[in-house]
């Protein structure tokens, strides 16, 4: 069974967020931290794992993802605060 994930990077608490989707969790947000990804995420320092969905189908993590990215950003900042309140990077507990 594999699996994908839906998450959330974030600059700093309530700061830049962006939204993505992998097959290999520890190595696309190490991807982030190392800059190794040019772009969004590069350019506005957003590395910080705050918030993460785990799913088996593809099709529906990236329905999830697509979801997430329409919201507003107020609705996003409290699934981030109901998963994780002090906003800890949760990339340390994944390696």
């Amino acid at each position: 069974m594999y699996q994908y994930w839906v998450y959330i990077l974030a600059s700093t608490r309530n700061g830049t967020l962006y939204t993505g989707v992998t097959n290999d969790l520890t190595r696309r947000v190490c991807e982030h931290k190392e800059k190794k990804v040019s772009g969004f995420t590069e350019k506005y320092h957003v590395d910080k794992l705050v918030y993460l969905e785990e799913f088996d189908d593809i099709a529906e993590t990236i329905a999830r993802e697509k979801c997430i990215k329409r919201w507003k950003r107020e609705w996003k900042l409290q699934i981030i605060e109901q998963q994780n309140p002090n906003w800890d990077d949760l990339y340390d507990s994944l390696i």
